[in-house]
Formats: C-alpha cells, structure tokens, sequence
C-alpha cells in the first residue's frame, strides 16, 4: 500500500485574494481526512511572517512563498530521491508519527532560513539547525508549538554531520523541553 502524502496550505486573512479561500479550506479538510496518510500543515499567514521577519523580503511576491513550500516538501522527500543507510520511505515515516488514523496532520518546521543579506555568516552547525527547526518563527504554519504538547516528532537532517552529534542534540532537545513532550 503507497502512502498518500499532501501538503496543504490554508489561506490568511491578512492576504487573502478571494472570499471563498476560507471555505474551500473547511471543505477540504474532510477529504484530508479520509484520503491521505499525512498532511503537512502550512499556511499563508506563516508563510508571509517567515519572508518579513526571517528572509528580510519587504514585498514577498507568491515566488517566495512557493520557494517555501517547495524547500519543506524537498526536504521531507529528500529520502527518496537520494541514497543513504539512514533513508527511510514516507510509509515507516507515517507508521512512526500517526499514533491514530486520523491523527495525521503534521507542523512543518523548516532550518536553515535566512536573509540573503547575512547568509555567509550563519552558523550550520547541528544545535543551531534544530534550534532554528523547533523555533515558532520558523514553523509552516502559524501555530505556536509551545501551546501544546508533541505528539510525536522527525527531524530530517542533510548533509555532512555526525550521527552521534544529531542523537545527543535530539536528546538535549527532549530532556531541555520533556514538558512538551
């Protein structure tokens, strides 16, 4: 059985183009439900707040945002497309993060994001990564984090890092914030 994976973006008020957004959105949902595996939540509001605050974009044009989207979904499906011992297929990946079926609808958080203006100065290191991936600016969708509790949670990493470095920066990460876990 293929897993069936959707990346749904919600409209904002704040940016909305049409009237019927919200509820073509609402009507959607069900089918989100009933039809797919996982569903990577982002909207346009976290979207917009991402160019003005992170990137520094004074005017962010749908290139941007769809530049957004299309990082989180290459990210999230970077393992297959290219090989690796640590690869896994979105099947294991929904087996691991759906506790019930309908319990499938996931907050994307996204590092590193930076304006062009400083990127040859940031730091890549795998604490600033995660750091930058669990922080609310950085998440996909506007829904801060900290209000709730993690259910479950995947981090994706690419590129040249110790396995042991990120297994001791996920367990900083749960010990540092085990309320939320």
């Amino acid at each position: 059985r293929k897993s069936k994976l959707s990346f749904a973006v919600s409209p904002s008020p704040q940016v909305s183009t049409a009237v019927v957004e919200p509820y073509n959105s609402v009507l959607s949902t069900h089918a989100l439900l009933e039809h797919t595996d996982c569903t990577f939540c982002l909207d346009n509001e976290a979207l917009y707040d991402i160019c003005f605050r992170t990137l520094k974009l004074a005017n962010p044009s749908y290139g941007d945002l769809n530049h957004l989207i299309a990082s989180a979904i290459t990210g999230t499906t970077c393992s297959l497309r290219f090989p690796g011992q640590l690869n896994c297929d979105l099947r294991k990946l929904a087996v691991n993060m759906v506790p019930f079926p309908r319990l499938h609808f996931f907050l994307v958080g996204f590092a590193p994001l930076t304006a062009r203006s400083s990127q040859d100065y940031r730091v890549l290191s795998v604490p600033e990564l995660t750091q930058q991936a669990f922080d609310a600016k950085n998440m996909m969708c506007a829904a801060d984090p900290r209000h709730g509790r993690y259910l479950t949670c995947a981090m994706m990493y690419r590129g040249k890092m110790s396995s042991k470095e990120v297994d001791d920066q996920m367990l900083q990460i749960h010990n540092k914030n085990s309320s939320y876990f």
